[in-house]
């Protein structure tokens, strides 16, 4: 009965529209209206102004940087509140305290109680309601601070509500192009979005339109402005299949370097930390008190599964959430640089507003077989289509209609000394990585050799 009225409060949020399943190029700008999502927590008791928050933005590496933030500030001692999309597994993943999901009960509960409430306010999305649930489920169990990741573009995404003590933007590159813009200028406007009058801004490093734009919008809205990579630089340290280490330091340096462990791996993942470490900077003396050595401790702990999840040994098996081509050519540097010389199986999913060409053109000159599936999400590509797109590179293809025997099906194309690695999208790696977890068993698999 629990599980039955769980599914019941998950299928009424899916009843109204949700713009990350339907097809990008159906939707326009004009489907946005902010005023919705207002008109729904000034009836809950605008919960969002209860508590400080965090607000992140960006491409790449925003949910990465929200979760260094949440463990730093959990580690600090403050309740924490974090707020994400999308899950890999179960949608409660979405909304956490201190690193618990929310219960399916408390949950179901907050559905109910907000029904009455929706059922007032015309053309609410799904989105709209989820993220008015988190705020206000933070509100309730009294959070100190909350992090709240952006869940397309910014200035007009349903979390930006929200007057944060700072601003994060993290790497921007082309994607969603449907509705945030075709170039690099619109789409750093589009993120840029979620800068507020007077609240400091914390930038990743940026190509330069991006920054530009971003400075500007800075300017405009009289905005603190911090570039990562400029005022707080950072510089590789050692890596491993365990974690990495990096030292971080203040320009001009005002006093010994920071060393830091992460548990994430990528360099990519370095800057990420150093944003967020930026970020965390930022709210210091806002009430905020958090010390150096909380924030070493939170980043050691921090881990985000489906960002360059190692969850099998020998032969290695790596799952990625990378979906646009600037993140697959990372994805590549980075397998490259902790598999070196290993033959690859890539397995490729990808929903079809993606620039699955750019993908597979930086994915398939490394790849000796390809296995193409399809997620179970509305927007997912169908195979024969991702078989033609790869049909230009020299990469055997083989076809798995059910993707859960994918990475089997993998593994048997796959020598002892080789590499599987399994990317193209958050939600292909999911459905993948949930099925590795139901053949293992949920305690396995990251012992599994």
């Amino acid at each position: 009965m629990k599980q039955h009225a769980y599914q019941d409060a998950l299928d009424f949020l899916y009843q109204f529209i949700d713009y990350s399943r339907t097809h990008q190029q159906n939707i326009a700008p004009e489907n946005f209206d902010l005023n919705r999502t207002r008109v729904l927590v000034e009836a809950l008791g605008n919960p969002q102004q209860s508590y400080p928050s965090i607000h992140i933005a960006g491409t790449k590496g925003k949910g990465s940087v929200a979760v260094f933030c949440a463990a730093a500030l959990q580690a600090g001692g403050f309740k924490t509140g974090l707020y994400t999309s999308p899950h890999l597994k179960d949608f409660t993943e979405r909304i956490q305290i201190n690193t618990e999901p929310i219960s399916q009960d408390a949950f179901v509960t907050l559905v109910e109680e907000i029904k009455p409430f929706v059922a007032e306010i015309p053309d609410l999305t799904s989105y709209e309601i989820q993220t008015a649930l988190a705020f206000w489920h933070f509100s309730r169990q009294e959070v100190d601070i909350a992090v709240v990741e952006v869940g397309l573009g910014g200035r007009l995404d349903s979390t930006n509500i929200i007057t944060p003590l700072v601003s994060v933007i993290t790497s921007i590159s082309l994607d969603h192009t449907f509705v945030l813009g075709d170039t690099i200028p619109e789409i750093a406007a589009e993120k840029g979005g979620i800068i507020k009058p007077g609240v400091p801004v914390v930038s990743a490093p940026q190509v330069a339109e991006a920054r530009q734009t971003l400075q500007e919008i800075a300017r405009e809205q009289q905005s603190p402005f911090t570039l990562v990579g400029e005022e707080i630089r950072f510089q590789a340290g050692s890596h491993s299949l365990e974690g990495q280490t990096f030292t971080l330091w203040r320009q001009p340096l005002d006093g010994k370097p920071l060393e830091f462990r992460i548990k994430m791996l990528g360099e990519h993942q370095i800057e990420n930390a150093s944003t967020a470490y930026a970020a965390l900077d930022a709210i210091r003396g806002q009430g905020i008190k958090l010390t150096d050595a909380d924030v070493q401790r939170g980043f050691a702990q921090a881990s985000w599964p489906g960002r360059f999840e190692v969850i099998k040994h020998q032969p290695p098996v790596v799952l990625d959430g990378a979906h646009n081509r600037y993140s697959a050519q990372i994805l590549m540097e980075t397998v490259h640089s902790y598999f070196p010389g290993k033959p690859i199986t890539l397995v490729f999913g990808a929903s079809e507003d993606k620039d699955i060409s750019g993908m597979f053109a930086e994915l398939l000159p490394h790849v000796q077989t390809l296995v193409v599936v399809q997620s179970n999400h509305p927007r997912a590509t169908p195979i024969g289509e991702l078989k033609e797109k790869a049909s230009s590179f020299e990469s055997r293809v083989l076809v798995v209609e059910d993707i859960s025997q994918a990475l089997p099906a993998a593994l048997s194309q796959t020598e002892e000394y080789g590499l599987i690695v399994a990317t193209g999208s958050l939600y292909t790696v999911g459905e993948l990585r949930s099925a590795w977890l139901h053949i293992l068993g949920e305690d396995g698999y990251n012992n599994c050799t």
